[in-house]
């Protein structure tokens, strides 16, 4: 991908370009149902199912509930599915790229210069009259990931808490979970002291697309990203954070992903925990 192309395509674009990419469809939600389910009963056609639990993140623990995969064995479950270093790649979800956009970003981590995502999901594919496939998909020829980590900037716990002081560390969940009112998966409600609350909702309009560039400058400029100061995001388990990261480069912004993000935070009983607004 070129530094002028965007990271997101229409599906006006797609529809001429399906032969011509690889298609991966990463349905999930924290409270289900089943991806798999979802893409079966219909899909981009195409469009191979990637289980975010199992393939886009290791074995939950110390590290937080979707720490991220092993390099060697994430890359060699792409190539599986038929991700090739000179081939493009599609990537998308039900709506508003919440969950794609954990892919999109590990793909980029791992070196692939050619991965966007479907703006608006299967949802804005559909009212494009785009066509329709069902089943389990067919295995495509095995491609050629070399899947080297570190193209993308990451934080631990304690670069974290530092750019929560010295810079701008963004909380990605929904405002009642920063504030520490509920926490429907983690075992401590709150928030990193000195993060600010910058839900992915916000991202996205109301058919789940991405806002314009300069509506997202805007938005996180009121969030205190100015220019001036390094930003990181974080959220529950690092899979909604790689959203933020996303709108953020949309708006010309590099941002770092704490990947263990809260759920690693509050692995330690000892680190301080904030609630509030």
């Amino acid at each position: 991908m070129s530094e002028t192309t965007s990271p997101l395509i229409a599906p006006a674009e797609l529809l001429g370009r399906l032969r011509a990419v690889t298609l991966l469809d990463v349905r999930w939600s924290l409270s289900g149902p089943p991806g798999r389910d979802a893409y079966e009963g219909g899909h981009v056609p195409g469009s191979l199912f990637v289980d975010l639990d199992r393939e886009l993140a290791g074995p939950r623990g110390a590290r937080g509930r979707h720490p991220l995969p092993d390099p060697a064995t994430f890359a060699a479950a792409m190539a599986a599915h038929g991700v090739d270093d000179q081939r493009p790649v599609v990537v998308l979800d039900q709506r508003d790229g919440t969950a794609a956009a954990r892919l999109w970003w590990l793909l980029r981590w791992c070196g692939h210069a050619d991965v966007r995502l479907l703006d608006g999901g299967y949802d804005e594919w559909l009212t494009a009259g785009g066509e329709v496939e069902t089943g389990p998909g067919v295995p495509p020829a095995q491609g050629r990931f070399a899947g080297r980590p570190g193209h993308q900037p990451v934080l631990g716990v304690e670069t974290a808490a530092a750019l929560a002081r010295d810079g701008r560390l963004l909380d990605a969940r929904a405002a009642a979970r920063f504030r520490g009112e509920q926490e429907p998966v983690d075992r401590v409600a709150g928030h990193v002291p000195g993060a600010v609350s910058a839900p992915t909702s916000d991202n996205v309009d109301a058919l789940g697309r991405f806002l314009p560039a300069d509506e997202l400058r805007a938005r996180f400029a009121r969030l205190g990203v100015d220019g001036t100061r390094r930003v990181g995001a974080y959220c529950g388990s690092g899979v909604t954070a790689a959203h933020q990261v996303l709108a953020l480069e949309l708006a010309g912004i590099s941002a770092a992903l704490w990947p263990g993000s809260w759920s690693e935070w509050v692995s330690d009983p000892s680190r301080p925990v904030a609630t509030g607004g």
